[in-house]
């Protein structure tokens, strides 16, 4: 393997982290501003009150996210065997 393909697979590596993160990482967001403007709205100042659904929340997205997830590590994985075997 010469540095342009070893560079190849890193930014595919980092391509993949950001595409397995960013559901989860959406869904914790939109249920934050929407806690947060439900707090403001309703002048409700409890700190502890964001994190059961933000958890539920996640929690759901996670299960419903997950076999995408599994799909796309899976393919990754065949794409690096397929370049282990070609050297």
């Amino acid at each position: 393997m010469n540095a342009a393909e070893v560079l190849d697979v890193g930014r595919d590596a980092i391509w993949l982290t950001i595409q397995l993160c960013a559901p989860v990482l959406i869904v914790g967001l939109v249920v934050g501003v929407v806690i947060g403007l439900v707090q403001a709205l309703t002048q409700i100042q409890e700190a502890t009150l964001i994190y059961a659904p933000k958890i539920i929340a996640i929690f759901v997205s996670l299960l419903i996210f997950l076999p995408l997830m599994g799909a796309l590590l899976s393919g990754f994985m065949q794409h690096i065997a397929t370049k282990i075997a070609g050297i």
